[in-house]
């Protein structure tokens, strides 16, 4: 049995398990199936640990004499919260100011499935995508917002059915200079 086979297995036993410890029968129709498909479903959506930043990148970095912002809009983006397991579901706005080197366009919407795909805040979400693309190019600053809804906050808790959470992070010339900043965030609005 491969890890694969062997990590979905155990999740479905698990997703078993809570099923039928929340008072459903398993044999049922409607659920005879729902473990092994809970499980698949999970194992993808956490697919961000069993993945490799290098690979995601995958050497789509290019020499470029630009040093104008570059700016990828409303990448839609899901995480699971950490504390509840149930989902966030929003967007990412990210820019970086190159030096020398620019991202492969669709990179940069891998990077956030990267990091969203696995159990998350978004605070942490926000600043590890902004750190990853920092990194991959040696940029001058990079700036990342990010709006999400939180199930865990309309399902249950307060149930506020449009409450959104913005982040933000800011790194190099994104913090240092206000006008770079207010560019970014006058240009994603």
């Amino acid at each position: 049995m491969s890890d694969h086979d062997k990590q979905i297995k155990l999740m479905a036993d698990g997703f078993g398990e809570i099923v039928a410890a929340s008072g459903e029968d398993l044999s049922r129709e409607g659920l005879v199936d729902t473990p092994l498909r809970a499980a698949k479903a999970f194992h993808f959506i956490t697919q961000g640990y069993r993945q490799s930043i290098d690979d995601i990148i995958n050497r789509a970095v290019f020499e470029s004499d630009t040093d104008e912002m570059v700016i990828v809009r409303n990448i839609e983006m899901y995480s699971l919260c950490e504390h509840h397991l149930l989902p966030f579901i929003g967007k990412c706005h990210v820019a970086y100011l190159p030096q020398g080197k620019v991202l492969g366009l669709s990179k940069i919407a891998r990077i956030v499935d990267y990091f969203a795909r696995r159990l998350q805040i978004q605070e942490n979400l926000t600043k590890q995508v902004a750190q990853c693309v920092a990194d991959a190019i040696d940029a001058q600053g990079v700036g990342v917002v990010i709006e999400a809804q939180h199930m865990c906050m309309m399902m249950r808790g307060v149930q506020k059915q449009n409450s959104i959470m913005t982040t933000s992070c800011m790194l190099g010339n994104f913090r240092s200079q206000h006008q770079t900043r207010e560019e970014f965030l006058r240009l994603i609005t």
